[in-house]
């Protein structure tokens, strides 16, 4: 854990990462505790209430070892895990790391075709997963293993002798802009995500912590955002399965399990927010995957109690930078300030770090980078500039914080000005009658770009495309409110909930023929 300093400067100048020659996520995780601390609580199954302890964890992984050197999985061969937030998910990826395979996060809501590319991409050819998934996986050539497949005795000895290079697990990107790629993560992924996750919680791990996220565990922000880190800083992880977010489920889980500390995507913060629900009891309330604006904070304030924390990473390279209420005062619209362990910069084309907009990119040597894209070097290759890697946002580093452009496909240029849809995005969320929105840029023959906004309103609500230009042209400037808007019934969304602005360009460019 980190040491808490009474500075953001002073934790930062007194962080080394520490990464031992042996290093194995399995032992991090659960293997370390049930030795030390048998009896306590790793999962709080919300299926059944019933609290799952390190030790009942560490037997159920030895049993889905078991099975899989049965069914002659051994060293560096993929495993797909097909579940949903559930103590055999936890178990399946603990059990993969222990022996030496790599564990290949699939999610629940995938169709035929995405668990196809991916499972082939991988060379998968044994999936863990329980009776929905066998279902979902009938047409497909794999040897599957269920929860009622388990022998009664676990696998025994300790983990295999990896390091923090030793390939362990598989992620894919969401594909959504282009073909999804596979980033290769050694065993240090875990280490690399701690002080990132502790201080997005105001130091995590105080007395009576109690972790959830709405966020499916077959995503990063689910798996190393919450659940690992939750294990190996020994606070308990509630797993509780939502196939869609709903106010009601969550207010649920929150009161039922006494949560202290919550990762909330963007998404799920506006549903609260339009609701206007107060969840009461929290200590911390971390969100990530796109900036907040001025008034998700100030609502956060009220209906939580605690400033919420934002934090910034990717599949790549995740949790690099962060807000910390516990050290400094957020500044809306900005990622926060880089994480302890972590070096990110804005650079230019020739990789040099840049005081102007730029690219945001992260230095090599940090613990949560990725070996490499899957059996793709020339992609892996495509994500470096120098020594930096390269996220695919821009930015710009403003007093040590990272200010949120866009993605650099996303940035409208407009009349000779660059806009970044997010800030646009922020501004029309301020509107009482906007539930939702995204902004991208629409070809226009005299502009190159104009601002072309789709909007979805709240129930019941009513408002003019007129009246949310000039809310825009009053908060920000003349020149970046949207010139047209479109109100929509959704947005398409990726199942991480972050605005898919790729299908929205196609269906503005399509609007101009």
């Amino acid at each position: 854990m980190l040491t808490p300093a009474p500075s953001y400067d002073a934790l930062r100048a007194g962080f080394r990462w520490d990464l031992p020659m042996r290093l194995n996520m399995a032992e991090q995780a659960c293997d370390g505790w049930a030795r030390r601390d048998p009896g306590r609580v790793a999962i709080i199954d919300h299926a059944s209430g019933a609290g799952v302890t390190y030790a009942e964890l560490a037997h159920l992984s030895r049993q889905v070892q078991a099975a899989l050197v049965v069914r002659g999985v051994g060293a560096g061969d993929r495993v797909g895990v097909l579940l949903s937030q559930s103590p055999l998910c936890a178990a399946a990826h603990l059990a993969c790391w222990r022996m030496g395979a790599i564990s290949v996060p699939l999610f629940m809501l995938f169709r035929e075709d995405a668990l196809r590319a991916r499972l082939a991409d991988s060379g998968a050819h044994v999936v863990v997963t329980d009776q929905e998934g066998t279902e979902m996986l009938a047409s497909f050539d794999l040897d599957i293993l269920r929860e009622d497949d388990l022998p009664a005795d676990g696998a025994e000895g300790p983990a295999i002798e990896s390091g923090p290079d030793t390939p362990a697990v598989l992620i894919y990107t969401s594909g959504t802009t282009g073909k999804a790629k596979g980033a290769l993560h050694g065993h240090r992924v875990l280490t690399g995500h701690l002080p990132g996750v502790e201080i997005s919680h105001d130091f995590l791990g105080q007395p009576g912590d109690l972790l959830w996220t709405p966020a499916d565990w077959a995503w990063i922000g689910g798996l190393f955002d919450v659940l690992m880190p939750g294990l190996a800083l020994g606070v308990p992880v509630v797993a509780a399965r939502m196939r869609r977010f709903d106010l009601e489920g969550c207010a649920k889980i929150v009161a039922q399990h006494a949560v202290r500390n919550v990762f909330f995507p963007p998404t799920a913060l506006r549903m609260i927010k339009a609701a206007d629900m107060q969840l009461p009891g929290l200590r911390s309330v971390a969100s990530g995957g796109e900036p907040l604006g001025v008034e998700i904070l100030a609502w956060g304030r009220v209906a939580f109690g605690v400033t919420i924390n934002e934090f910034y990473g990717q599949t790549e390279c995740n949790m690099v930078a962060s807000s910390c209420g516990a050290l400094f005062d957020a500044r809306p619209g900005c990622l926060g300030r880089a994480v302890p362990g972590f070096e990110v910069a804005v650079i230019d084309e020739a990789g040099q770090v840049t005081g102007g907009e730029g690219d945001i990119a992260v230095r090599r040597g940090c613990a949560s980078m990725m070996l490499e894209y899957w059996q793709n070097p020339q992609a892996t290759a495509d994500k470096y500039r120098g020594d930096w890697l390269v996220t695919g946002d821009r930015g710009v580093v403003e007093g040590g914080f990272i200010r949120f452009v866009g993605r650099e496909d996303d940035v409208i240029t407009s009349a000779g000005y660059r806009i970044g849809p997010a800030e646009i995005e922020d501004c029309l969320l301020t509107h009482p009658a906007v539930a939702t929105v995204g902004v991208v840029g629409k070809p226009d023959a005299l502009r190159t770009e104009i601002v072309k906004a789709y909007v979805v309103r709240k129930a019941g609500a009513k408002v003019a495309a007129q009246e949310l230009q000039i809310w825009v042209k009053e908060r920000l400037a003349s020149y970046s409110y949207p010139r047209e808007i479109t109100f929509v019934d959704a947005l398409p969304m990726t199942v991480t909930g972050k605005v898919i602005r790729k299908q929205l360009k196609a269906m503005a460019a399509a609007e101009r023929t």
